[in-house]
Order: C-alpha cells, then sequence, then structure tokens
C-alpha cells in the first residue's frame, strides 16, 4: 500500500528542499499568524516556486476569509486547500466551488463523539484529516505535538481518503498507519527541533520510516 506522506509547516528553502528531495507527497505551508509556522505571502511564493510541481503544494488555513484564500491562491497556486479551523461542511463546499480546487477537512478527535461529524464532512470534502483535539486552553487548531488514540480509527468505513496527524514521527509513524490504516501521514511538530524550525535530518528519517512501513501494510 502506498502511503502519502506530507510535511507541513515548512518555511525556510532548506527544509522545504530537504522534504521535497527526501520524496514528500505533499507540502503544507501554514497561513495563520497565530502559528509558530505561519508564513507571509513574499515568502510563500518563493517557496511554491522552489516546489516546482516535485510535490503537491498545501494551503493551511484557518477559518480564512475570502479575499485571504484568494490572495493564498493568487501567489502559491495550491493544489489543495487545507482548512484546518470550524469551517462547517457547507463552507467547505463553498471554497470548493469558489476556487476549483479540492480540499482537505481538518477532524479533531479526542473520542469516538467527535466522529460523528464525520459523514457531513466526508459529503462535502475531498480528503479527510485526522488530527489530535486541541487542549482547552489552546490559541490554534491541531494536537500540537500530542496523539489522539488511533484505535478510534480502527476499521474505520470511509470511501475518501484520509491520513492522521497528531503526534506523529520517525519513531511511531508505523504504529499510526499499523492501527489506523490511513492513507496517509501528516507531520510538522514531529520534524522540528523547536516550535516553527523543521529539521532537514528529521524529515528525511521520518519519510523514510513512514515509505518503510509501506511494506507492513501491504
Amino acid at each position: 500500500m502506498s502511503v502519502v506522506v506530507k510535511i507541513c509547516g515548512l518555511s525556510t528553502c532548506d527544509t522545504l528542499e530537504a522534504a521535497v528531495a527526501a520524496g514528500a507527497d505533499m507540502v503544507g505551508f501554514v497561513f495563520f499568524p497565530a502559528s509558530p509556522r505561519h508564513v507571509g505571502l513574499d515568502v510563500a511564493a518563493d517557496l511554491g516556486k522552489q516546489v516546482a510541481g516535485r510535490a503537491a503544494k498545501v494551503a493551511l488555513t484557518v477559518d480564512a476569509s475570502d479575499a485571504l484564500i484568494r490572495d493564498v491562491v493568487e501567489i502559491l497556486r495550491p493544489d489543495l486547500l487545507q482548512l484546518h479551523g470550524h469551517e462547517s461542511p457547507e463552507r467547505v463546499r463553498a471554497l470548493k466551488q469558489m476556487f476549483g480546487l479540492p480540499v482537505m477537512k481538518a477532524i479533531p478527535v479526542a473520542t469516538a463523539a467527535d466522529l460523528a461529524v464525520l459523514p457531513a464532512y466526508a459529503d462535502a470534502a475531498d480528503r479527510i484529516l485526522f488530527d489530535a483535539r486541541p487542549p482547552k486552553d489552546a490559541t490554534r487548531p491541531g494536537g500540537l505535538g500530542t496523539p489522539f488514540d488511533w484505535e478510534l480509527l480502527r476499521d474505520l468505513d470511509l470511501a475518501l481518503p484520509f491520513m492522521v496527524s497528531g503526534g506523529i514521527h520517525a519513531d511511531n509513524v508505523a504504529e499510526a498507519l499499523r492501527v489506523t490504516r490511513a492513507g496517509g501521514v501528516d507531520v510538522s511538530s514531529g520534524v522540528e527541533h523547536a516550535p516553527g524550525a523543521k529539521d532537514p535530518d528529521m524529515i528525511r528519517s521520518f519519510i523514510r520510516a513512514a515509505r518503510a512501513s509501506e511494506e507492513l501494510m501491504t
């Protein structure tokens, strides 16, 4: 089984090159000022050109306005929009129609009850990303380096492709994939030596570990 590997929150030329050269399928750029991984439009323009078709470009936004997403689309020319906020299924559909791009919707997970929204989003999005639910006092979405209980996704019956994120790193990515049978993994803090500071060696190690796990899933 081929696993889609996404390295998210890239913000420098050297770490982007490390991800692409190591074989990342998707590279993600964060447009959310509260995040230490936020990139401005000028930086995004340069990084987008550097990708040069070697990986799919993903633009991550959080409850963003139409105007911001329009600017991101014009500058980055992403292959996929990632919505990581409280966007409703109706908002997902509207953005797909507005920009003509596929959408991946992040679903925060802590308990089985969190999966109740899945049918509505599965009917609207093109891909689902399961991420850890953030702590109540968090100022930004995502698991902030903490995994959720992957057993909640065991034997998940979902027609859409889905990915897992949240607290995943080189040492546990194989287990995450074994339990969830996800078609992809999305990593950010798991390849950083400090918040927002990607480590090229950690990126390469993660991608190697994810690729090695493909043999265990066949």
